[in-house]
């Protein structure tokens, strides 16, 4: 072997070893509302292959300023795949979003934001895990956001249970699920199936690399008690200001004396200590509505909304976050409530973009780490929750973690 070759193979080999793990960057001030779209609607970004979707998001700048996009496939851990972006993509990346448009008779200006999936210049080959970052004119990521493509070549019945674990029978959502092919002979299911249990559409609390607990023929099955729980959580909270300029059961009062709309929401309770109480939710998803708009993309305002909870003010080193789909469930300064010693509650403010907005009070440490099990909202198991299982498969001689099929389940059938 020549020493050019041997150099060439060590530099591949340390790149495999040592690639980093893609986390999500979060957008600065001005970038908001960042969503994936399918059917006209926000949707939790996993997408059947070959299926069209959009990425769309403001900027308050409003200066049309020019963003481009790239895309990195990744294996099941998220760290880059081996394959190059001509076996992934078909046509190319690094170009500059095209389609965007000026908001309309709002107080905020916003320049909004469309990137279709696929187009004529970029198309999806193969499935699994995705990483799309937005840069701008100095190639500069500006944020970035995950999102997974399947195929639907297994099926993944699945159903929710209490825990059988009676120091959490009250608190934990259990899954139990099989996956089922009548096309692939699964080798070495041990070591090439793994699965990925998503929660309601969030990355934060996933659980992976769970092995089948043992196999029927051709069949895995997955029975865990411990292994595949989840804490149950509270129903979201939520506010809904299509019509921006009136109060109602959410809004307490609204007003305009900083330029743009103000809405004041009704102090919010810690309910930890509370029986279970149902209302309907969206499972932390938003919904951008004006009422009187024709295209609300462009159409519906921002408004300052203002927060208020009332919960103990010791946390040691933990601090409370209001988060939901509207703001990518991020841990952040931006979206982290102050308190206030002489009200005795905690407060904050965020620009948010008008409609119906579902959003919860979580505890996190300072290193981004939620507290479930403490949850302010407490945790039940009648709680309603939606659940995706997704099912990563990677031949013996295959070089890239393929996705090939999603499982979904609803805690509305939970069981004993």
């Amino acid at each position: 072997m020549s020493k050019k070759l041997f150099s060439t193979y060590l530099l591949l080999i340390a790149t495999i070893c040592f690639s980093q793990v893609e986390k999500e960057i979060a957008p600065p001030y001005n970038i908001k509302t960042v969503s994936f779209v399918q059917n006209g609607q926000n949707s939790i970004p996993v997408f059947r292959l070959g299926d069209s979707f959009q990425l769309q998001f403001d900027d308050l700048f409003g200066n049309e300023a020019n963003y481009y996009y790239t895309i990195t496939h990744c294996d099941y851990d998220w760290k880059p795949s081996q394959l190059s972006k001509a076996e992934y993509l078909n046509g190319f990346d690094d170009q500059r979003i095209q389609d965007y448009t000026n908001s309309f008779n709002t107080l905020q200006i916003y320049s909004h934001y469309r990137l279709s999936f696929p187009t004529r210049l970029t198309q999806f080959r193969v499935s699994g895990n995705y990483v799309i970052k937005i840069l701008n004119d100095d190639k500069q990521v500006v944020f970035s956001r995950k999102f997974i493509l399947y195929e639907e070549l297994v099926s993944v019945p699945m159903q929710v249970k209490r825990a059988r674990n009676v120091g959490v029978i009250e608190q934990k959502q259990n899954i139990e699920f099989a996956i089922k092919s009548e096309t692939i002979l699964f080798q070495s299911p041990l070591q090439n199936v793994k699965v990925m249990l998503m929660q309601n559409g969030k990355f934060d609390n996933a659980i992976t690399n769970i092995k089948p607990q043992y196999t029927i023929g051709n069949d895995l099955i997955y029975k865990y008690d411990a292994e595949t729980q989840f804490w149950g959580g509270n129903e979201f909270m939520f506010f809904e200001n299509k019509d921006i300029r009136a109060a109602n059961n959410s809004i307490a009062t609204v007003d305009s004396k900083s330029g743009l709309y103000n809405a004041h929401l009704y102090q919010g309770q810690a309910r930890g200590n509370n029986p279970y109480t149902y209302y309907p939710d969206i499972n932390g998803n938003f919904i951008i509505k004006n009422i009187g708009a024709e295209n609300n993309e462009i159409e519906a305002d921002y408004a300052w909304v203002f927060f208020s909870f009332s919960a103990p003010s010791l946390f040691g080193d933990k601090s409370i976050y209001i988060n939901g789909m509207f703001n990518n469930y991020a841990i952040s300064d931006e979206n982290k409530m102050d308190y206030d010693p002489k009200k005795g509650l905690y407060e904050k403010a965020l620009m948010i973009k008008q409609g119906f907005t579902n959003f919860q009070y979580v505890l996190a440490d300072k290193n981004g780490k939620i507290d479930e099990q403490n949850a302010l909202d407490g945790n039940y198991f009648q709680t309603e929750n939606n659940y995706f299982a997704l099912v990563y498969y990677k031949e013996n001689n295959q070089r890239y973690d393929r996705i090939i099929g999603k499982g979904i389940a609803s805690s509305v059938d939970i069981t004993n």
